[in-house]
C-alpha cells in the first residue's frame, strides 16, 4: 500500500510541530541546493520560524539575489530622494541580515538552538570551540608565566637589598665594637704623668652643705692689728696687739 496523503493543517502538538519543521526545512534547503547545482540557477531561500529565527540559503549570495530581485520587480525611482531612500532601505536590509546571522552564530557558540544544525554544522562548531579553547589556554599560560617571571625578578631584588642591609649592619657592628674597645683602653683615673714619671694626684675636696661649718685654714699674720669684738661699755670690746 502506498503512503496516505497528509492533510495540510496546523499541527497542534508543539513537539511534533517543531520536529516536522526541522525535517521539512532541511529537505527544502537540500532541494534548493540541488536545484542550484543541477540547473545552474541562482537560488535564494529565506525561512523564518514561528519563534522568529532566520534560516537562509543562497547559491551565490542572498543579499545579491535580493538586490537583483528588487531591481527586476520594482520600478526605478524617479527622483534622487526616492533613490536615496531605496539605497538606505537596501543598506538596512544588509545590516539586519548580517546582525541576524551574527546573533545566530553567537547562540550556537553558547550552546543554544543547536537542534536545527546538521551533523556537519555541529562538527564545524565543535572545531571552532576547540580552537577558541586552545587559544584561551595559551593566553592564560602566557599570563601566568609573565607573572611568575615578575615575582622572580622581585625576589632577586629583595635578595640583593637583604645582602646590602646585612653588609651595612655588619659594618655598623664592627664600628661599635671598635669604639667600645677604645673606651675600655682609656685610663680610669685622672692622673697626670710628668716628665720625671711622677704622678700628681689632686685630692678630692668635699664641701659642707653649711658654709659656717667650714674650718678656717691656719694663717700667719705679720705687721697688722687684729681687732676682736667683745663686750664693753658700749656693748663692744676692742683689743689690739700683735700676734
Amino acid at each position: 500500500m502506498g503512503r496516505g496523503r497528509v492533510e495540510l493543517k496546523r499541527i497542534e502538538n508543539k513537539i511534533n510541530r517543531q520536529v516536522t519543521f526541522s525535517k521539512r526545512r532541511n529537505g527544502l534547503l537540500k532541494k534548493a541546493y540541488e536545484l542550484s547545482v543541477l540547473c545552474d540557477a541562482e537560488v535564494a531561500l529565506i525561512i523564518f520560524s514561528s519563534r522568529g529565527k532566520l534560516y537562509e540559503f543562497g547559491s551565490t549570495s542572498t543579499t545579491k539575489t535580493l538586490e537583483r530581485y528588487q531591481h527586476c520587480c520594482f520600478n526605478p525611482p524617479e527622483n534622487s530622494a526616492d533613490r536615496e531612500s531605496q539605497s538606505w532601505f537596501q543598506e538596512v536590509s544588509k545590516l539586519k541580515a548580517k546582525y541576524d546571522s551574527l546573533q545566530r552564530t553567537q547562540r550556537h557558540l553558547l550552546g543554544e538552538d543547536l537542534g536545527p544544525l546538521s551533523i556537519k554544522e555541529l562538527h564545524n562548531l565543535e572545531k571552532q570551540l576547540e580552537v577558541a579553547l586552545s587559544q584561551a589556554r595559551q593566553r592564560k599560560t602566557q599570563i601566568l608565566m609573565e607573572q611568575m617571571e615578575e615575582l622572580r625578578r622581585k625576589e632577586r631584588e629583595l635578595g640583593d637589598m637583604n645582602k646590602q642591609l646585612k653588609i651595612k649592619v655588619s659594618m655598623e657592628m664592627s664600628s661599635i665594637e671598635a669604639e667600645g674597645q677604645s673606651l675600655r683602653a682609656f685610663p680610669s683615673s685622672w692622673n697626670i704623668q710628668g716628665s720625671t714619671s711622677e704622678t700628681i694626684s689632686f685630692p678630692l675636696q668635699i664641701q659642707s652643705s653649711n658654709p659656717m661649718e667650714i674650718e678656717p685654714e691656719p694663717f700667719l699674720q705679720i705687721g697688722y692689728h687684729r681687732y676682736n669684738i667683745g663686750e664693753g661699755s658700749n656693748g663692744y670690746l676692742i683689743n689690739s696687739g700683735f700676734n
